[in-house]
């Protein structure tokens, strides 16, 4: 912010006491509105300072230099899947024929940090806590997943899905440091978030230091939808936020230690491992499937709108190529458009296995900038039983049982819109104390 000086030359003014009043009250009104909820800030040293130097776009992963120096002699533990790569320089000799000599070329390589750390450091990794999908990530949603071992690295695996979603003191016993580094999508039901808040909790109660290396939310600064309520919470929305947050996990996680969210409003120890050369507005391609019915950025950008749908009798194309890119249900008007969903990767048992569903392709179309409430309207207006769409399931997705109420009413999408807004101001509000980015 730039402050530039002015010079103002005052005259001598009377005011009425009633006028003086209603200034007064006026000011009261705006002093409200821009207030902070919590009275917060960021702890300076929550924010790791970077000790490299780059022009390049790095996630908090890639940044190694900024993090293996506070691992250092200490028994680690890391939560992580499939998302948590890095990238990084590696350095190899060849021989050029032109100059006949050896010289050294650097060529970017991938890989999982687990193996990074196990493979390229002295860092004292001893175990993985894996969240919904697995270590691997290739479980189906609601799978339960069981401990075990790591094959490539021997590494004690240890769920944290089902009924063990936060981990025990045994389950961390000897740790002294926890690394979470998952991709996330930016939505309050993807449940990565969810299994954030218990590793914090944990790590709270049994005094360990946790270390989130950022990275980009792919549907960025997007904040839209409903705001959960509190009677409404469960594993796929635990906090008082829409439907699509706008935010980091890192950011997220210096939310939930700043609005107290956690058991008796414990706070977590926290460092930041923030993105280099990153800002909100960069289009972020993922480089791994975040799960496996997200296979592309199309799917991960309808993913919040669609994923409405599990919460009524038609299907978002788990049991198909096109995830979350198309919806339909035998139930709809069969116009232009069939799937016939079929077990697969991430659904072995998926939606109308078999049965042919009519509804829309999505996949071809532009990028939305907002939650859609378009397709979940017209699918319940062209519906045969309209009394059978919705399951108990779109209450917990929906954080609330209004947005139900009003696509039942026949309320408008402008109109349902309108609803969030004031809601959506006050969380913004909140949301900007604690943005990195």
């Amino acid at each position: 912010m730039i402050f530039i000086p002015v010079s103002i030359r005052f005259k001598k003014i009377s005011f009425s006491p009633n006028l003086l009043l209603i200034m007064m009250v006026f000011l009261v009104v705006v002093s409200c509105k821009t207030s902070k909820a919590i009275n917060y800030s960021i702890p300076a040293e929550t924010t790791v300072k970077s000790k490299i130097k780059s022009t390049k776009f790095l996630t908090g992963a890639d940044n190694v230099k900024s993090y293996l120096s506070l691992l250092k002699n200490k028994k680690v533990g890391i939560v992580t899947n499939q998302t948590g790569m890095i990238s990084y320089d590696s350095i190899h000799t060849v021989f050029d024929t032109v100059s006949e000599s050896h010289i050294d070329v650097v060529s970017r390589k991938n890989l999982h940090i687990v193996d990074y750390i196990t493979q390229k450091t002295k860092i004292d990794l001893i175990k993985i806590y894996a969240p919904e999908h697995g270590f691997r990530g290739t479980a189906d949603a609601g799978e339960l997943i069981i401990d075990g071992k790591d094959t490539k690295t021997g590494l004690p695996i240890v769920s944290l899905y089902g009924n063990n979603k936060k981990p025990s003191v045994e389950q961390l016993e000897g740790i002294e440091v926890v690394v979470f580094d998952i991709q996330d999508v930016g939505a309050r039901f993807y449940t990565y978030i969810s299994s954030l808040h218990y590793i914090m909790e944990a790590c709270a109660e049994n005094n360990i230091e946790l270390i989130i290396l950022d990275r980009p939310n792919p549907n960025g600064g997007i904040v839209d939808g409903p705001i959960l309520e509190k009677e409404y919470s469960s594993f796929v929305g635990m906090h008082p936020i829409p439907i699509l947050h706008g935010m980091t996990i890192g950011e997220y996680a210096l939310m939930i230690n700043g609005q107290k969210w956690l058991k008796d409003s414990i706070q977590c120890p926290l460092k930041i491992v923030p993105c280099e050369n990153y800002h909100r507005s960069m289009p972020y391609k993922l480089p791994v499937k975040p799960s496996p019915n997200l296979p592309n950025d199309q799917a991960i950008n309808l993913y919040a709108s669609l994923c409405l749908f599990e919460g009524t009798n038609v299907s978002v194309g788990r049991g198909t190529d096109k995830q979350f890119q198309i919806y339909g249900s035998p139930f709809l008007p069969n116009i232009d458009f069939c799937f016939t969903p079929a077990p697969n990767i991430g659904a072995k048992d998926p939606l109308y296995n078999g049965r042919d569903c009519f509804g829309e392709d999505l996949s071809k179309i532009p990028m939305v900038k907002q939650l859609e409430l378009k397709w979940l309207i017209k699918a319940y207006n062209e519906t045969e039983d309209k009394s059978k769409f919705f399951n108990s399931f779109f209450t917990k997705l929906a954080g609330t049982k209004k947005l139900q109420q009003q696509i039942e009413a026949g309320i408008p999408e402008a109109e349902i819109r309108a609803t969030w807004q004031n809601d959506l101001e006050k969380f913004k509000l909140i949301r900007n104390e604690y943005l990195i980015y």
